[in-house]
């Protein structure tokens, strides 16, 4: 005799099961019969149309970006974007040349010429290319409430973001350029923020999009402020000049004020792969679906630094990838 319970249970389960495997990725739902060689088979389709995108941490621009990339272009098997943590521009480029896995990297336009300078990859000029330039990052400078301006920073502890950063790079440059001695820290950005909350340092530099998410949870009333950067004749010849508004940070800038600033250009970069490898044809790809479906990135919710993407701006420099080479 069945018992009743436990055949309601059995069928429960079935129907689970069922719709758990309607569920799944075509892929996975697929019979095994070949054994190993069926995983093999799976395991060089998932991988075909897979492209790693290397961007910056959580509460950069970047990653956000990357993360816009992936939910506008994945299309199953075709094309899928994979996300990935990254450690800022310098390391990013290091990481598209090195890792594998790592196809593109959002890295900071001044990136390129640094590293070359530097020579801290060989024969780098041959090794990277870019996609397209994505906008505009705007230089943050903020301190406490009893710093005036960056000249006040000379001598002070400056947080400039961990070592190979873009921020960190930047930031050097702009206290070189601006003839500005200041004691470099070199926390994560969290930790910078805290510390300079609690009055352990006299001002911290991040780069990023305007608005930079790190900043979001500052009230109002914190005492902090950011400063103004001059577009000096030094600093227009590598950078743009920009400013912060009380649009981008309310709790920081008062309505109708605006502070002056300069800023930097995001690259989507990329490894320059030799046409006719599968690599190269697997970025081609990329690039066909990511100038095909560009209107998407123009609306909500994606991040309003998209509405400053020019596809066709050149980068000086640079070498622009080419696609259409299979």
């Amino acid at each position: 005799m069945t018992n009743a319970p436990a055949a309601a249970l059995g069928r429960r389960l079935l129907l689970a099961g069922a719709a758990a495997t309607a569920a799944m990725p075509a892929a996975l739902a697929q019979p095994a019969p070949g054994g190993q060689a069926s995983i093999t088979a799976l395991t060089q389709r998932a991988n075909a149309g897979t492209v790693g995108v290397i961007a910056g941490g959580v509460d950069g621009t970047y990653i956000r970006i990357a993360s816009d990339l992936a939910s506008v272009l994945d299309d199953g098997d075709g094309l899928r974007v994979l996300p990935i943590l990254g450690k800022g521009s310098l390391q990013n480029i290091a990481d598209i040349v090195l890792l594998r896995g790592v196809d593109i990297g959002i890295v900071q336009s001044d990136s390129l010429a640094y590293a070359r300078s530097r020579r801290l990859v060989p024969g780098l000029d041959q090794l990277i290319q870019y996609i397209a330039k994505l906008y505009d990052e705007e230089v943050h400078v903020l301190a406490r409430g009893d710093i005036g301006s960056v000249a006040d920073l000379a001598g002070k502890t400056v947080n400039i973001d961990v070592a190979g950063s873009g921020t960190a790079m930047t930031a050097s440059l702009l206290f070189e350029l601006l003839g500005i001695r200041v004691q470099p820290a070199q926390d994560t950005q969290d930790v910078a923020l805290t510390r300079l909350r609690a009055g352990e340092i006299a001002a911290m530099v991040f780069v990023a999009g305007k608005p930079a998410r790190l900043f979001a949870g500052i009230p109002p009333g914190s005492g902090l402020r950011f400063l103004p950067v001059p577009a000096t004749d030094a600093l227009i010849e590598t950078y743009l000049p920009s400013s912060l508004a009380a649009a981008d940070y309310p709790s920081l800038i008062a309505e109708g004020q605006g502070i002056e600033t300069i800023a930097v250009g995001a690259v989507m970069a990329v490894y320059a792969w030799q046409p006719g490898t599968e690599r190269h044809r697997k970025v081609a790809r990329f690039v066909e679906a990511f100038q095909a479906k560009f209107p998407a990135f123009l609306r909500p919710p994606r991040h309003p630094k998209w509405r400053d993407v020019n596809l066709e701006a050149q980068v000086p420099g640079w070498t622009r990838f080419n696609a259409a080479l299979r």
